[in-house]
């Protein structure tokens, strides 16, 4: 007779407590979250709406030898993404196909009616989207009348319009599929794909599984192919702003086991210029080392360069191109530090809206989504920022605090506006000329009427109350079964009450940029704490050797140049 072990005694104490707070009380629910299953938690591909139709279009390309575009994004989503497709296509040794990514300070977001002439012009008769598209009606229109079927993969939110009636209604481009977990399917009452919060590359690799599954066999593919692409659909699923939870905590755990054994030359070199040992790859070195290096491609010179990182095959190229990212990324790095010390400045003569606008035409486009989500975290609003392409359009981009969705704001104020999409926290946009001063006043105008009565971020003030004695291995092993942590997932916060600041120490390059702070507590407990990119006032609580403050902190193991330390890393000191 099998006997159950109640929930309460199943888990220690400290991951039971985690779990609730993540509103996982169930037994059941437990050991899904817990126990990432692949077949499980990866839901069929072709519940999603014209999936079969896809599938059907790419093969009958491949068979009568039709050139295929794929058009991709130019960051860390729609790139893997294009990587996945790449590969699926050198896997069954199709060749007739070519990769284009949009130069994003001169063509800028989305499919371009310049560039989809060409593409009709060269003879391509298929051109499938990466992480874009969803409301290029016009383009898709044009590459229909050229004779080019369109298969738009996409995560984004599809664009509504209302009837006379009042009623709304999805404003979709008329291509031959549109795979969105977005858009439901009306042949199905309305039933869509289950996980809804894919990322871009999340929906490619669900085109790939499918594709493998229907004509794996044929293509003499074996099978669970699709599996090697993880690699790419947990990178893009962890670098972009979707939830680590469900089907997506699936892709983002499996995809860092597929990268800590990754043969591609290009994350080779990379984790090497970087010191990051493979075999202990996290999330935290996708977030902060990673991702960064490959949009620094698009924001600092072309895409391609990141795409090339990840396809190459040759050693020397993947050298070259991973010092090259990684100089690049630290000019960026100094020119959004430039633009903060002038944002700041302007600050201290300004009267804050409910929606912050700011902008320059000299600041460059393809850094402003850095900035608005800096100045985003700092000032707890909404913010938009702008400069100018090169070809003298003004773009930018914002980012929500998690008040507001920055999709229906922009839709509430959709007159200000040539062109914008994206998601609820995070999107892109280009204004009229002679309508960017007003900008601010009319978004922040219309962002009660689509305030959200929740936060969008549902990250917790702290999860637990401890003293420092609970900072050591056991703890952490305990926490790492939660892993990977991210959006949806955040990693737990702990509250450390009444510690006293034992020394301060800066580190770092530019005269030490970052903090390393030792606490003790009434106990005799110690514990080491870093915050990066900080200062002395940094924290709601000055900072002084000697004072006692309450420590807001996650836990950290550190395996840099191959020391194992276990730290802990400041969220805020009150």
């Amino acid at each position: 007779m099998c006997v159950k072990i109640p929930f309460m005694q199943k888990y220690d104490e400290l991951l039971r407590t985690l779990l609730e707070k993540r509103g996982i009380k169930d037994e059941t629910e437990a050991d899904i979250f817990l126990n990432p299953d692949y077949k499980r938690d990866l839901h069929d591909p072709f519940l999603m709406k014209d999936m079969e139709r896809a599938c059907v279009r790419i093969y009958e390309a491949i068979e009568n030898k039709e050139k295929i575009v794929i058009y991709a994004d130019y960051d860390c989503d729609g790139i893997p993404g294009a990587v996945i497709l790449r590969d699926l296509f050198r896997g069954i040794n199709f060749k007739n196909f070519e990769i284009y990514i949009p130069e994003r300070n001169f063509e800028g977001y989305g499919l371009k009616k310049e560039a989809v002439k060409k593409f009709a012009a060269a003879g391509a008769k298929l051109l499938i989207t990466v992480d874009l598209g969803i409301t290029a009606v016009a383009e898709v229109a044009q590459l229909q009348v050229d004779g080019v079927d369109v298969i738009i993969t996409d995560h984004h939110l599809p664009r509504r319009s209302l009837d006379e009636g009042g009623s709304a209604s999805l404003d979709l481009p008329r291509a031959f599929a549109i795979l969105n977990p977005k858009v439901d399917d009306p042949a199905k009452d309305g039933a869509g794909y289950p996980e809804k919060m894919l990322s871009g590359a999340g929906v490619v690799f669900k085109l790939a599984q499918a594709f493998i599954k229907k004509y794996g066999e044929y293509f003499k593919l074996k099978d669970g192919s699709e599996k090697w692409m993880l690699d790419m659909a947990g990178l893009a699923t962890l670098s972009d702003m979707v939830p680590l939870l469900g089907e997506n905590r699936a892709l983002a755990y499996f995809g860092l086991k597929v990268l800590r054994k990754s043969p591609r030359p290009g994350l080779q070199k990379l984790f090497a210029k970087l010191n990051i040992d493979p075999r202990y790859l996290s999330e935290d070195d996708i977030n902060f080392m990673i991702t960064p290096r490959l949009n620094a491609a698009s924001r600092m010179d072309s895409p391609t360069r990141a795409f090339e990182l990840l396809a190459t095959e040759d050693e020397g190229r993947a050298g070259v191109l991973a010092e090259h990212l990684s100089k690049i990324n630290d000019e960026r790095k100094l020119i959004v530090a430039g633009i903060i010390r002038e944002v700041k400045k302007k600050f201290e003569k300004r009267d804050m809206k409910d929606v912050i606008v700011i902008g320059n035409p000299s600041w460059r486009v393809g850094v402003l989504g850095l900035v608005a989500g800096k100045i985003s975290d700092e000032y707890q609003k909404p913010v938009f920022v702008w400069g100018k392409d090169e070809s003298d359009s003004i773009k930018g981009s914002c980012r929500s605090d998690g008040s507001v969705s920055v999709v229906e704001l922009m839709t509430e104020t959709k007159e200000y506006f040539i062109d914008y999409g994206g998601h609820e926290l995070a999107g892109g946009f280009t204004v009229h000329t002679e309508k960017i001063h007003f900008l601010e006043e009319a978004l922040s105008s219309n962002f009660q009427k689509v305030k959200r009565n929740h936060d969008l971020n549902t990250d917790t003030n702290h999860d637990l109350n401890t003293d420092l004695g609970a900072v050591n291995m056991k703890t952490w092993q305990e926490i790492e079964k939660l892993s990977p942590f991210g959006y949806g997932n955040p990693k737990p916060i702990f509250l450390f009450e009444k510690v006293k600041i034992e020394n301060i120490k800066k580190f770092g390059k530019n005269g030490g940029e970052h903090l390393e702070i030792n606490f003790s507590d009434a106990n005799g407990n110690k514990a080491k704490a870093i915050s990066f990119f900080s200062h002395d006032d940094s924290f709601k609580s000055p900072i002084h050797e000697g004072f006692y403050v309450n420590l807001l902190a996650s836990f950290d193991l550190s395996r840099y140049r191959g020391k194992e330390e276990l730290r802990l890393r400041v969220v805020d000191i009150i």
